[in-house]
């Protein structure tokens, strides 16, 4: 049966047939989805204006309004109908008996009915009082009567909320984020609220509301179809349990799935979740659009007078190689070129989690039409940066929803998708598969001075679970995945084998833990077989507390820790053969000789720089090499204060510094004296390098005390106010126990930031120690540094000594 051939079945029989008619459209399954939502609206709408009409004749100056929902023509099955019976005034009477001849019929058949009857005035006033009813107003539908005064209301009510946006925006916006903070997240919710809850149609209804005030408008793209979705399961919902119902129940979840044709329960929430998403990240979008345009507007006069009437020019400030700020947001800087540069999401991302700032969305699909694929494997700057950004904490997961709202996320790692949306029906997990893997990330990035090798432990938090989009064990198939994604992303064999470990065993620690018997040799042994190292053993322990305090408030406790930390001390110990060595004589290079002879000649530093590249790939067999970093060489006759001058001068001319060797250097027989040799590679925050010259110069006065390196530094950090952004965990400074014979080693985790070297080399230097030799790396926005340090007479530290080197370091860093 036809939805034409039902509205004449309802109009032939009354309100009995109407009924009859919306039960056989309801039930027949001819239509469903959106044909289906339209054909009882106008069924509806043919029985009311029914209604109307007998109890309308000889009344003039009235019409009947559908608002909200029935308004947009959307009616699920249980839905209200929302009337409005407007009126001129002109005839009380006789409004109030045809609303009871409109009214009680509904209630009648039993259909729930939002009513109210109101002259325009009093329906714009009850409006400016009242946000909700306004909202309603907004998607008002002539239905029967007087045209003219429809029209009217329609027109004055569109005209208030434009004129009152920039009040009633606010509202609005306070409105969606208490309806959030009660109802939670719809996509990650297990038994959610499709209406109320954050990302639920109550929120995409705000979306077209903003949209309505021609203040601001949501990204388009994807957001019918979402909405479309949610309704779509709102009527099934609705059908399988005759009840006016949003809320999806686990218990009706099979039934609802079976009623849309889906495959089971899961396939159903995850359809929910990937449509909550869309709709949050309009309504995050949005909103910060709302924001700033109001602010815009409040200091537009302002700024108009101190320019004289001119245009004022928005500040551009730059974060990274072809990323600036502007306006509160990250967007990508005139002169970069996404079509040439593959790393550019990557950076674009890290910059804006490193800043607290959100990405623009402008920016992210440019990068998202424009950017072509990585090489495999990906270039050191691309691993680096997925680093930066998975160890910025908070700002990275809605950075990361940026990336991924525009699908980059998987084209940057396709067995994403697999666990993309994907629900954990685990009372114990409060988030999807893919949010916990992000929210496993920010907690480990609090645990990055635990351990030597934070670049694994975070790109191992991102991965741990990633084979749960796959059959059988997760972290059998997680390890086979992440071999491959190691790989992918440019980890060398010895990283890989680590990070497949991590994700293989990453639920051994806390398992045998709670589970086994630890008096037991053989249980400490078993972990120890499987974890193989010490420096394993150190990065699963901070895997396991990170993703326990990612799944939920009953994944982690003060015992559950004491256990877990007991077991490692035990499994520590079997593995204490695995000593780290003393940093032996290493052979200079030709080159390396040939600097330290001249610096001994001279007397006087020497250096060179060097463009280092990586091979080309299968997938770039030609072409240029994707560059690696600049590799700079310094000969320096062995004196005090080299590490900080040359720190200092690195850090004046905006060099990052990736990695770092120190050490003296054996001279050729017959060649007398002593040289300090710097390995190191440095690349440009943004621009382009100094010249070798520039920075040979700059050296020698820095050795001879004619430049302030430290007063330099100074004043640029007071010209560069420091932005809001993460919050990085304070340094901490250690001395590896028994870790040389020949030295007291100082190890340093810190945040990485310009003039870090410089201030640990000051430091050293004050404290009247030798650096005989120094191994610094950056991984990500981590600096791991370990000092190999003796006293003057070149003999270690005592241990009471050493200590007090350490906690005084220590508060260097954090003052």
């Amino acid at each position: 049966m036809t939805s034409t051939d039902v509205r004449k079945d309802a109009e032939d029989s009354g309100p009995s047939g109407y009924a009859a008619a919306r039960l056989r459209l309801l039930t027949e399954g001819a239509q469903s989805g959106p044909p289906r939502r339209a054909a009882l609206s106008e069924l509806t709408d043919d029985w009311l204006t029914g209604l109307f009409a007998a109890g309308a004749e000889g009344l003039r100056g009235v019409s009947l309004i559908a608002v909200g929902g029935y308004g947009r023509g959307e009616l699920s099955p249980r839905s209200d109908l929302d009337l409005l019976l407007l009126h001129d005034g002109s005839d009380a009477d006789g409004v109030a008996a045809l609303a009871d001849r409109i009214w009680y019929p509904v209630w009648d058949l039993g259909l729930a009915l939002d009513h109210s009857v109101r002259t325009p005035a009093e329906a714009r006033k009850t409006a400016g009082e009242d946000l909700k009813v306004q909202l309603g107003l907004l998607d008002a539908r002539h239905l029967a009567g007087d045209l003219g005064l429809t029209a009217g209301l329609r027109t004055a009510v569109l005209a208030d909320w434009r004129n009152q946006a920039p009040k009633r925006l606010p509202e609005l916006q306070e409105l969606c984020a208490e309806r959030a903070e009660r109802q939670g997240e719809l996509q990650y919710l297990l038994e959610p609220d499709l209406k109320e809850a954050r990302g639920g149609l109550r929120d995409a209804t705000a979306l077209r509301a903003v949209a309505a005030s021609w203040l601001a408008d949501a990204p388009r793209e994807g957001l019918d179809d979402a909405r479309r979705r949610l309704l779509d399961v709102r009527d099934a919902l609705h059908l399988t349990t005759g009840r006016a119902t949003d809320r999806l129940a686990l218990q009706e979840q099979d039934q609802v799935a079976a009623e849309l044709g889906l495959l089971d329960a899961d396939t159903l929430l995850r359809q929910v979740y990937e449509a909550a998403r869309v709709i949050s990240y309009a309504s995050d979008v949005t909103w910060r659009e709302v924001g700033r345009v109001l602010k815009s507007r409040a200091v537009r006069p302002r700024l108009r007078a101190m320019l004289g009437g001119g245009k004022p020019v928005a500040e551009r400030s730059p974060l990274a190689e072809g990323v600036v700020e502007q306006d509160g947001e990250v967007v990508l800087a005139r002169a970069a070129r996404p079509e040439r540069d593959p790393v550019l999401p990557l950076r674009a991302a890290a910059a804006a989690a490193q800043a607290g700032l959100p990405l623009s969305l402008h920016a992210v699909r440019r990068m998202a039409t424009a950017v072509r694929p990585l090489p495999t494997p990906w270039p050191a700057e691309a691993r680096e940066q997925l680093v930066t950004l998975l160890g910025s904490g908070q700002p990275t997961i809605d950075v990361w929803e940026a990336l991924e709202a525009e699908g980059l996320i998987t084209r940057l790692l396709p067995d994403w998708e697999r666990v993309r949306c994907r629900p954990q029906r685990n009372a114990v997990h409060v988030w999807t598969v893919d949010r916990h893997l992000i929210e496993t990330a920010v907690r480990a990035s609090e645990f990055t001075r635990r351990v030597h090798r934070p670049d694994l432990l975070l790109v191992a938090a991102l991965l741990h679970d990633i084979g749960k989009g796959w059959p059988g064990d997760h972290s059998v198939a997680g390890e086979i995945i992440a071999k491959d994604v190691a790989a992918r992303i440019g980890f060398d064999r010895a990283d890989v084998a680590v990070l497949s470990t991590l994700v293989r065993h990453h639920l051994l620690l806390i398992d045998t833990a709670t589970r086994r018997d630890l008096e037991d040799p053989a249980t400490v042994r078993s972990v120890a077989e499987a974890v193989g190292s010490q420096s394993t053993l150190e990065l699963l322990h901070a895997l396991t507390e990170a993703d326990a305090l990612a799944t939920g408030p009953a994944a982690w406790s003060s015992w559950r820790g004491s256990l877990v930390a007991d077991l490692v001390k035990r499994v520590d110990a079997v593995l204490a053969g695995d000593v780290p060595e003393d940093p032996g004589s290493v052979a200079p290079t030709a080159e390396q000789e040939r600097l330290a002879i001249e610096a001994v000649a001279t007397g006087s530093p020497v250096l060179s720089l060097r463009a280092q590249t990586e091979p080309p790939t299968e997938e770039q067999p030609s072409g240029d090499p994707e560059p690696l970093g600049v590799e700079l060489l310094i000969a320096v006759p062995d004196q005090a204060g080299v590490l900080p001058a040359v720190a200092g001068v690195l850090a004046m001319h905006r060099l990052t510094v990736r990695t770092a060797e120190l050490r003296a250097l054996d001279l050729p027989d017959g060649v007398e004296g002593s040289v300090l040799l710097l390995n190191w590679r440095v690349a440009a925050e943004y621009g382009s390098l100094p010249q070798a010259a520039r920075l040979r110069a700059d050296l020698v006065r820095a050795l001879d005390g004619s430049l302030d390196i430290a007063g330099r530094l100074a004043e640029r950090d007071a010209a560069y106010p420091r932005r809001r952004g993460v919050v990085a965990p304070p340094a901490r400074v250690t001395v590896a126990p028994a870790a040389s014979r020949l030295a007291t080693v100082i190890e340093v985790r810190a945040h990485d930031a310009p003039g870090l070297l410089h201030r640990i080399g000051r430091a050293l230097d004050e404290a009247k120690l030798r650096v005989r030799s120094m191994h610094v790396s950056t991984l990500g926005a981590n600096a791991v540094d370990a000092f190999y340090v003796t006293g003057p007479a070149g003999a270690p530290l005592p241990g009471d000594e050493a200590s007090a080197v350490a906690r005084k370091l220590e508060e260097t860093l954090r003052g």
